[in-house]
């Protein structure tokens, strides 16, 4: 997909989307902005730039963006935990897309050890279960605290983990379930609760079912920006291991119980940011920092409108989202769904070299530069054909549209070809009206 909330292969799709946070919500996802359509190379650039755009990722970026075990904590599968200290899980810290979520220490608090991080998570476990083979760190790694191990309740082995980390408080990325056409899953509720926002998934590590193993997740953001990350599976490790049981050990009701228990205040504690002293002479409302002027990504609000303005006639819109710089519509022409999605962002002149190769585009008489590419689909669908036009004006105003012959890519193709066509795909992309979002 172009750049967008699907690719999360749970660790691709979530964009990874659901990757970043037990290296399987996820976020793939999170690979997050040209998911589908460019190499894997060139996503990995796109989704570094794109920031939350993550979406399977999709508005979940709690499901597909961030989390707990970015660092490794599950060891990808190699018969149990890596080790939480020292970013376990070997060759897996490589395969992850984006970069953990922010993390940090209170200086006036006294920091949690690993020991009492681990400590606290036997003790909010539900009882009559064993953890062993556990890993842990506290709040003064630079990595962040997380606490991990494989439970059985004699049922069989599962692994579990939780972490916890901080992401701006106006990013909400953690608070809403993941959209079904992006991110396959079996339920997810979100909710507001005392101090915060609560999102339990249960969903799969593998969103086109290659294997049985199932991936259940809570995930709290409080209101100023603290994410407790708790991941289950039902198996003894999160990838390459054999499922050990039907379900993860911990229901939606436990799940929730264990991230918002009152055990977890001093680890919270630890990372909230202090506040301010009131003369920093930080940059007021009229005089934006830093962050405004490197924002790489669109609202939603403003991709999803004019993808849907810019769609052909004849088409029954029959499925619509997104998320910053991301939208999508699953459109039918009366011969079957077909997804079609777009990335926008506002300046990609740092790669725009790695994306545009030479030879690898044609040039217009504006010097837009548009490159086509032809592929099958990245999710596993069974049949599914990608077809993709990325475009970048002088400047490096990019935009990047897919196009797909199935109304999700992990289901099997529903027609031969997409909905739309490669020079209607071009039309949509280079359209003017996509210069109305620099405002």
């Amino acid at each position: 997909m172009p750049a967008g909330p699907n690719e999360t292969d749970f660790e691709h799709e979530l964009a990874q989307a659901l990757r970043r946070t037990g290296e399987g919500f996820a976020a793939d996802d999170g690979e997050r902005l040209v998911t589908g359509g460019l190499a894997r190379g060139r996503r990995r650039v796109v989704r570094r730039r794109a920031g939350a755009v993550a979406g399977g990722v999709l508005a979940l970026t709690l499901v597909g963006v961030g989390g707990a075990f970015t660092t490794g904590a599950l060891d990808g599968g190699r018969g149990g935990l890596g080790g939480l200290g020292g970013l376990g899980g070997g060759g897996e810290r490589g395969s992850v897309a984006a970069p953990p979520p922010a993390v940090g220490r209170n200086p006036s608090v006294a920091p949690v050890g690993p020991d009492a991080v681990l400590a606290t998570f036997r003790r909010v476990l539900p009882p009559g279960g064993r953890l062993t083979r556990t890993a842990a760190r506290g709040t003064a790694d630079p990595l962040g605290p997380t606490a991990a191990g494989v439970y059985d309740d004699g049922r069989g082995e599962a692994a579990v983990g939780v972490g916890f980390f901080r992401v701006p408080p106006e990013e909400d990325g953690f608070s809403e379930c993941p959209d079904k056409a992006l991110v396959p899953h079996d339920a997810c509720t979100a909710e507001d609760v005392p101090g915060g926002r609560l999102v339990v998934f249960q969903g799969y590590e593998y969103p086109d079912r290659r294997v049985d193993t199932k991936h259940w997740r809570a995930t709290l953001q409080t209101a100023d920006g603290l994410v407790v990350d708790l991941g289950t599976w039902n198996a003894p490790a999160q990838k390459d291991a054999a499922v050990s049981r039907t379900d993860p050990p911990f229901g939606p009701a436990q799940l929730r119980r264990i991230v918002t228990h009152p055990a977890w205040a001093p680890v919270l504690e630890a990372l909230r940011e202090p506040a301010d002293p009131p003369s920093q002479g930080a940059a007021s409302p009229e005089q934006p920092g830093a962050g405004a002027a490197g924002r790489a990504a669109f609202a939603g609000e403003a991709v999803r409108p004019t993808l849907l303005s810019l769609l052909p006639g004849g088409l029954t819109v029959t499925g619509r989202g997104g998320q910053d710089g991301y939208g999508y519509a699953v459109v039918d022409d009366g011969r079957g769904p077909s997804l079609v999605q777009v990335n926008a962002q506002p300046d990609m002149r740092d790669v725009e070299a790695r994306l545009f190769p030479e030879g690898g585009y044609e040039t217009l008489p504006d010097g837009t530069k548009v490159a086509v590419s032809r592929q099958p689909g990245e999710k596993g669908g069974r049949g599914v054909v990608m077809w993709t036009v990325d475009t970048i004006r002088p400047g490096g105003y990019r935009v990047v549209v897919s196009a797909f012959n199935s109304g999700a890519q992990h289901d099997a193709a529903t027609r031969a070809e997409p909905a739309l066509s490669i020079e209607q795909l071009k039309a949509l992309a280079t359209s003017e009206k996509w210069l109305a979002l620099m405002g």
